[in-house]
């Protein structure tokens, strides 16, 4: 900690708000092409440093716009970046999160860096080589931070180009009020040092302690304490708010915060991007509050990685249609030249929601995400006559019957789960002990676009529940397709931020809404399958069902097995295009 403060006080001078210093590295010498300050500290209103670095082109004395990145990935390589964008024709600028690259403070993520991004762009509007415009682009974190920046909006920044946006207490480190563990590892990779902890992110000690943990039955809390680093800061701050609640919500715009965001804003995401759900979340209450803003929305077949840059041609085993082939790390700096100097919008974004359709080789584009369909086709979970698979079927069931499902927590044999995230194409399906519904072969072509809902009808012997849906295209050719799932707690169903425990022995009515949107040419032949399951596996929290915190239960509440009995009345809406 010494070195840094050493290095603080070396990089700082005084003004009123905020300062920066320049400190030249050897290693910049070499390169006259560019003018590199890869050392600044710029402090923030209430006294932190923030570590930044800006590149802008030898030669250039007009005022430009920047281009600006606020991360917590510090990599050694993030000049090139800024030299990216200073190639064409902007100042490029880096920015860190509290704790990374040479700032002194402690890291704490997603908690000041709305307040923080603010104070960066206040710096960069104060330089002379700035014209007061910044744009900031950057996916996952780097997309939380831009929409984490509009919570209270600089009048310098024009534009934010998020892509699979992280939106916290949503979607990290809890899906559905669900805190899932693959965030756990994560607080080590980003707090252990002022870069990145590759080694220690990608060691096996996380694998291991998670296997540990599943068979062993300890407290979701007690991880830390099997990883051998107890009092992890960041980890319980996290469980102690197992709500959407004022921790959560003051880390990024709140309900009618979004009717102040004024600035055009263009989103990219995936059908597989883990981040899908934040990205989505932030466009509709974008478009709730504010439903005159621009705000273009361009999706498709794209993992959390290739939505941000240049996606893969064949991803997780699906080879992506041509048309969705798309360079989108470019298309975001045409976004750039459109809204910054005026240039041609991309002609991709025809309409506010841009969407691929898999299996057709086709685009869309509609004026919002409701309009992905004109119609829905409810589905019902059946009981059918022979076993294994049970019926998905359109028709209304003429009268009550129930499907059992039995999970025992205290058997760690077995696991059940939701993921299917590694593969889109299955030969053969594992179904991780769920129970499968599917539909008789379609007769004809049909488009599913857009997000699946649904309710739940069930009887327990529990208080709570976390439960999933999967869904599957099972092709003509016996293959199946992975489309989109929903995973959730039942207890907050209604309310995420108030639980309701559901009441053994009673019939429960559980909607849920929050799914992963799709778009996918379904062909005649195909039959539509859904996967409910209850968790049970080493990749989310274990819900025993007793009512207490998720989080302090062990294996020693397991007790009876979980019994439920799933109503046929139970149904799917998914939306399609007729």
């Amino acid at each position: 900690m010494r070195i840094f403060f050493s290095l603080a006080l070396l990089c700082l001078f005084t003004s009123l708000r905020l300062t920066a210093q320049t400190a030249n590295s050897p290693g910049n010498l070499p390169d006259s092409t560019y003018l590199i300050q890869d050392s600044i500290l710029i402090k923030t209103r209430d006294g932190a440093h923030i570590s930044a670095l800006v590149v802008r082109k030898q030669g250039i004395t007009a005022p430009l716009p920047a281009i600006l990145i606020f991360t917590i990935y510090a990599r050694k390589t993030d000049v090139k970046k800024a030299k990216e964008a200073a190639d064409k024709g902007y100042v490029g600028i880096v920015a860190y999160t509290r704790g990374k690259r040479y700032s002194p403070e402690i890291v704490a993520p997603y908690e000041h860096d709305g307040n923080d991004a603010y104070d960066v762009i206040d710096w960069i509007a104060r330089q002379p080589w700035s014209n007061q415009q910044v744009g900031m682009y950057g996916g996952s974190y780097s997309g939380f931070t831009q929409w984490a920046s509009t919570k209270h909006l600089h009048p310098a920044l024009k534009t934010i180009v998020p892509s699979a946006s992280v939106a916290p207490g949503l979607d990290a480190p809890m899906m559905n009020n669900v805190i899932m563990t693959f965030p756990f590892s994560w607080t080590w990779y980003v707090s252990n040092n002022k870069w990145l902890d590759e080694t220690d992110y990608n060691s096996p000690l996380w694998g291991n302690v998670l296997q540990q943990w599943f068979q062993e039955g300890r407290s979701y809390r007690a991880l830390d304490t099997m990883a051998g680093r107890p009092g992890n800061k960041i980890f319980h701050s996290w469980l102690d708010h197992p709500t959407y609640d004022q921790y959560w919500q003051d880390m990024i715009p709140y309900k009618d915060e979004f009717a102040q965001i004024n600035i055009p804003v263009l989103s990219t995401s995936g059908y597989y991007d883990g981040g899908q759900v934040g990205a989505t979340y932030y466009l509709r209450e974008h478009l709730k509050y504010n439903p005159r803003s621009t705000h273009y929305f361009l999706i498709g077949p794209y993992g959390h990685f290739g939505c941000q840059g240049y996606p893969d041609s064949v991803f997780n085993s699906y080879p992506i249609d041509p048309v969705a082939r798309i360079p989108i790390h470019d298309i975001i700096y045409e976004w750039f030249d459109h809204i910054l100097k005026g240039k041609p919008k991309p002609a991709i974004l025809k309409d506010n929601i841009n969407y691929q359709v898999m299996g057709s080789n086709t685009w869309k584009h509609v004026p919002s995400l409701s309009r992905m369909s004109n119609d829905t086709i409810t589905f019902y979970l059946s009981k059918a006559p022979s076993r294994p698979w049970q019926k998905l079927t359109a028709q209304r069931p003429s009268r009550p019957e129930t499907i059992p499902q039995e999970i025992n927590f205290a058997d760690r044999d077995s696991v059940h789960s939701y993921y299917y995230n590694n593969k889109v194409i299955y030969d053969s399906l594992h179904t991780n002990n769920g129970l499968v519904f599917i539909t008789d072969p379609l007769q004809a072509p049909l488009e599913i676009s857009g997000r699946f809902t649904g309710q739940l009808a069930a009887m327990i012997n529990k208080k709570d529940i976390d439960f999933s849906v999967a869904l599957f295209e099972q092709m003509p050719d016996g293959r199946f397709f992975y489309l989109t799932y929903f995973m959730g707690r039942a207890s907050y169903a209604k309310d995420i931020m108030h639980r309701q425990l559901l009441v053994p022995g009673k019939k429960e009515f559980i909607p849920f809404s929050n799914s992963y949107i799709t778009s996918r040419q379904l062909q005649k032949g195909s039959r539509i399958m859904a996967i409910v399951n209850i968790n049970k596996s080493p990749f989310e929290q274990i819900n025993y069902g007793t009512g207490k915190d998720v989080s302090t239960e062990t294996i020693q509440d397991a007790g009876l097995p979980l019994r439920i009995k799933w109503y046929n009345d139970s149904y799917l809406k998914i939306p399609v295009w007729k």
